[in-house]
Formats: structure tokens, C-alpha cells, sequence
């Protein structure tokens, strides 16, 4: 698929801003503006380098893709937002050019929006029900809220005009934030403008959580977390690296012995799942928690400097068909691989993984293979996973979420050539918290169990949100959750207070 040049992209939309701007609209003009096509790098020169894939609107596209709101009265755009944007009134102050309005209105709602506008599923969220879409009867053309939310950010920071949030009178109370990720990212933020100590406790040697270990360079570059986390750092909240909550020191000893008056675990869910096939203990089989940690934390692709080593791969089987595996398939070719082959039991129409991000990795030379599933892996002499077993699938009735399951058809059993596995079938929640800490209660996923209004544990003073709360969740529904706990821990807080 060829896509328009910056350039030309930027003088269509200046074009259209001449046309359009400065009038007042009806609906019908507004519905006949055309979405603006994102800028992207091309494919054959992105797939050599870790560069942003999106290289994000221009001036003119920004306002031409904001005058094609139509500003609904019932804004179902802000209904399918977990954290309720008050999407039609950033996209006005865009479309007016008052970008800082812009920003200032989202961030009401959400401290992360250069994050959330371009890892965000919009088109399974606030744009899904957007009437400019339901109008031209294709989610396709659905204002591009993400976009438009990117660019009034980026501009924010290219400017340097980011002002910190003001901080209430210090009320003394002590509170411990647990992983760095965006749930706990955001319940810090709500936290400390709410006058308390904030305490992060990361695990890792770096800040960020999935944002930084999980997500690819390439479409969330790490420079934008960390103004985040510098931004939290200007608050005042403290980060504390290298402290695994459970090892380091456990829930009880941060509440009695630390004086924490108040917890929440955004823990995230990081543990790796396996297909329990023969075979995934062959060197070259990797989680893809581990291979994209290796190449997005690590570095694993500066060769000559990284602290990790770089597996030699040339033909690699990524099995999964959501955003991780898109974003291991799509590194493992930034990575030097010959061929890279998403292996999916179901159709293209059933994958789960976003459509941006499927179209991508087929522009850049992803393969995929649908309706087969794998049986085991194979290797050489030497250990080396040298083959996968694979039978061909067919679509039965629908499971649990809707999607057709898959069915295997006995005899299609074959052999396919691969040196490298990446399974990216999803995490689960490291047990590690649970384990070493009586009465907080989990569900047999090993998920914390919270109250859905306040997200509080069955511990008193202790709340948890994000991934260990939903299982693999988006970034925005993480956000959602840490401010909801937030809420609730600022009213547990304040009548701690009074009973004092």
C-alpha cells in the first residue's frame, strides 16, 4: 500500500483548512471533510532502525481532522473513554488552534495523553461509537481522537510549555505506590496533588513498567515515559528502584513497620504463559515478555553496546495474534530476521490485536499464518529449536468472548522450518504479592480481587488497579483504575484524618 509523502499529506490538508476554516460548518460539510492519513516512515526503511513508525500530524492535518467533529450534544465519544474525557471540547480548542486549551482539557481527565494517543485502542473505545463513523457506516472514519490527542500533547512538550499540576497543603500522611506502570503512574499523581508523600517502588532499575519493557521503541518512544516520570519527579513524588515489594520487603512491613498509611498495587501482570507444548525448553524459545524486555529495556539491538545478547534468528514463529505478538514480530525483524511468521488459530478477522498495528506489520513483511496452532517444538543436536509441528484449524462455534473457537483437524499435522519461537499468548499475575501476604484476596487467575467502585483490596488501606486487578488490559483502562483508587484512598486518607 503506498502512503502520501509528509509533504503532500501537509499540502492536501493546507488546502482543505482553506476551504474549510473559518466558516460555520453544517453537519454535512463537516461529514464530507476526508480523515487525515497519519504520516508514517516507510516500510522498507523503518524495519532497519527503532525510529517512531508514526511520525504524527501536522499543523494544518490536526486542525482539518478537529473540524471534522461534529461536537454531539450527547458526546458518545466521552462514554467509551475509561477515564471520560471531555473529548468534543479538546478537539473545539484544537480545531481553534488553541492547542494548550487543548492539552489542559485532557489533562482533567488523563496526566498521560502523549502516551495514550499513540498506544491507545481508540477505535475499540471513544471512537467506536463516534457518530461522524456511524454516519459514513465505517469505524475507518471515525474522528481520529488519538491522533489529534497525540499531536496537542507532543506540542506541549516541543514548546516547553508543561506546567506541573498545583500540590495541596501537606496533610502528613505517607502513602507506597507499588510498580511504575500507568495505573500506579496515575493513583501517584492523583495522590501527591492531594497533599500526601507519594512513594514509588519499581522492581526494575527503570521507571515505566510496560510502557517501558513492553512497548517497542518504534511506537512508544521511551523518551515520552520518562517526561512523564520526570514530571512526577517535579511533584515530589519519590521513585525507589530495584525494590521488589514481596522480596525487598512485604505489604505488612511497608504498612506497620515503614509507616505507609495507605498502599496501592499496580503490579502489573508480568508473568509469561506458556502452551505447555513439548519442545518450549529449547534453546530459541522465548515468552515474549522476555525477547521484547531483551531488545525495548535492555537494548538488545545496539550490538556493539547492549548489556544482553542478541540471539541469532532467521526465521522465527511468533505465536499469539494481539498487540504483543505484532510488537515481537515487528522486532524480531528490527532484529535482523529473515522471514518473521505470526502463527494464529484463528482468522485475521477474529485477531484481537489492533488494526493499525496488523496493517504495519504486514507493510514491513510480516507473514501470517491463520488457522493453525502449534503441537511442539523441535530441535537439533545441539538443543536449538530447529522445527514446529503445526495442524491446520478449522472455525467452530463461538467460546466465551465471542470469537469462533478453533478446532484442530486431525492428519494436517506438518513440519515447518523455524530457528526461533516467540509465545506471546498473554500474561498472568506474578503470584509473588499473594504469596507472601496473608489475607488479600485473589481470584483463580491470581488477579487481586477489588471492589469496583473504590478498587480496594480485602486488606484495609491497601487498593490495586491496572493489569493485576484486569489481567492484560489496555494503558487507558490501567489509567482508569489508578484514578478511581486514587479517589477512594484520598477520602480513606482524609477520614484517617479525623479519627486522629
Amino acid at each position: 500500500m503506498a502512503h502520501a509523502s509528509l509533504t503532500e499529506l501537509d499540502a492536501q490538508a493546507k488546502d482543505l483548512l482553506n476551504q474549510y476554516q473559518d466558516k460555520s460548518l453544517t453537519a454535512k460539510e463537516r461529514l464530507a471533510i476526508p480523515p487525515q492519513e497519519m504520516p508514517s516512515q516507510d516500510p522498507n526503511k523503518r524495519v532497519h532502525n527503532m525510529d517512531e513508525v508514526a511520525i504524527g500530524y501536522t499543523e494544518a492535518q490536526v486542525k482539518v481532522e478537529a473540524l471534522r467533529c461534529l461536537q454531539c450534544k450527547n458526546a458518545p465519544c466521552i462514554a467509551g473513554c475509561p477515564v471520560g474525557i471531555n473529548i468534543p471540547g479538546f478537539i473545539k480548542k484544537t480545531a481553534e488552534g488553541d492547542f494548550k486549551g487543548a492539552v489542559n482539557v485532557i489533562k482533567e481527565s488523563s496526566m498521560l495523553p502523549a502516551i495514550c494517543g499513540r498506544v491507545c485502542p481508540q477505535e475499540a473505545q471513544c471512537q467506536l461509537p463516534c457518530t461522524v463513523g456511524k454516519s459514513l457506516k465505517s469505524i475507518d472514519k471515525a474522528v481520529n481522537i488519538g491522533r489529534i490527542e497525540r499531536y496537542v500533547a507532543d506540542w506541549e512538550s516541543h514548546t516547553d510549555s508543561r506546567e506541573n499540576p498545583s500540590i495541596a497543603p501537606s496533610t502528613g500522611k505517607k502513602v507506597g505506590v507499588v510498580g511504575s506502570g500507568p495505573a500506579s503512574m496515575t493513583a501517584a499523581a492523583d495522590l501527591r496533588r492531594a497533599g500526601h508523600d507519594v512513594v514509588m517502588f519499581e522492581a526494575l532499575h527503570k521507571s515505566g513498567g510496560v510502557l517501558v519493557y513492553g512497548i517497542p521503541e518504534f511506537r512508544l518512544p521511551k523518551s515520552i515515559v520518562q517526561e512523564e516520570l520526570d514530571a512526577l519527579a517535579g511533584m515530589g513524588v519519590t521513585i525507589e528502584h530495584n525494590f521488589l515489594v514481596g522480596r525487598t520487603a512485604k505489604l505488612e512491613d511497608l504498612m506497620h513497620r515503614e509507616g505507609f498509611d495507605a498502599l496501592f498495587l499496580g503490579t502489573g501482570a508480568g508473568l509469561p504463559k506458556f502452551l505447555n507444548i513439548p519442545g518450549e525448553n529449547y534453546i530459541g524459545v522465548f515468552s515474549a515478555n522476555e525477547y521484547l524486555t531483551r531488545s525495548n529495556l535492555m537494548r538488545a539491538y545496539e550490538r556493539n553496546v547492549a548489556g544482553t545478547p542478541l540471539y541469532g534468528s532467521k526465521k522465527v514463529a511468533v505465536f499469539g495474534g494481539g498487540n504483543v505478538a505484532m510488537d515481537a514480530a515487528r522486532t524480531a525483524l528490527r532484529l535482523g530476521a529473515e522471514s518473521v511468521t505470526v502463527v494464529y488459530r484463528r482468522t485475521d478477522e477474529e485477531m484481537p490485536a489492533r488494526r493499525e498495528e496488523i496493517a504495519h506489520a504486514k507493510e514491513e513483511g510480516v507473514q501470517f499464518l491463520y488457522l493453525h496452532a502449534p503441537l511442539r517444538i523441535l530441535g537439533d543436536e545441539n538443543g536449538r529449536v530447529q522445527h514446529v509441528e503445526l495442524i491446520t484449524c478449522e472455525l467452530g462455534e463461538p467460546d466465551a468472548s465471542g470469537r469462533r473457537s478453533p478446532r484442530e483437524i486431525p492428519g494436517t499435522e506438518a513440519l515447518h522450518a523455524f530457528d526461533t519461537v516467540i509465545v506471546a499468548i498473554g500474561n498472568a499475575s506474578n503470584p509473588l504479592i499473594e504469596r507472601t501476604t496473608k489475607g488479600l484476596d485473589v481470584n483463580h487467575r491470581g488477579n487481586i480481587v477489588v471492589d469496583d467502585e473504590t478498587c480496594a483490596t480485602s486488606m484495609p488501606g491497601v487498593y490495586a488497579g491496572g493489569d493485576i486487578v484486569l489481567g492484560a488490559a489496555t494503558v487507558i483502562l490501567a489509567m482508569g483504575q489508578g484514578r478511581k483508587a486514587a479517589k477512594a484512598m484520598n477520602a480513606y486518607l482524609a477520614e484517617q484524618g479525623d479519627a486522629t
